[in-house]
């Protein structure tokens, strides 16, 4: 009996861990389209980070990054077609403080053109 307690207070523990955030900055992204994505990447500046697949309505698991801003390069593909945010540079841009945030990603598809639209939220 003392070692099944044991083992479940041991895999509470383990479980506990995974779900905490790490300290820093911690991104996750959270699909506000009506659309799946798929291949969804994100680059805060220090380089490609994949969050995989999202289902519309969908939030992703955070991830921590050493650098990030307000916005960042994502690329998601919806049916085949690639949609990308893609920001000119981060000049005069302050870094995130250490925290948790979600990168909110929409598509928009009009006549002209398809965009994704990148929102910020401090959660």
């Amino acid at each position: 009996m003392k070692k099944w307690i044991l083992v479940c207070a041991s895999l509470g523990i383990l479980m506990s861990c995974q779900t905490q955030k790490k300290e820093g900055i911690n991104i996750r992204v959270e699909n506000i389209s009506s659309n799946d994505f798929e291949n969804v990447i994100i680059n805060t500046s220090t380089g490609n980070v994949d969050f995989g697949k999202l289902k519309a309505g969908e939030k992703s698991d955070y991830k921590t990054f050493e650098t990030a801003y307000s916005y960042a390069y994502a690329q998601v593909d919806v049916n085949g077609k690639t949609y990308t945010f893609q920001p000119m540079d981060y000049v005069g841009e302050e870094p995130l403080s250490n925290g948790s945030y979600t990168y909110q990603l929409d598509t928009h598809t009009s006549d002209q053109s398809e965009s994704l639209v990148l929102t910020l939220v401090k959660d």
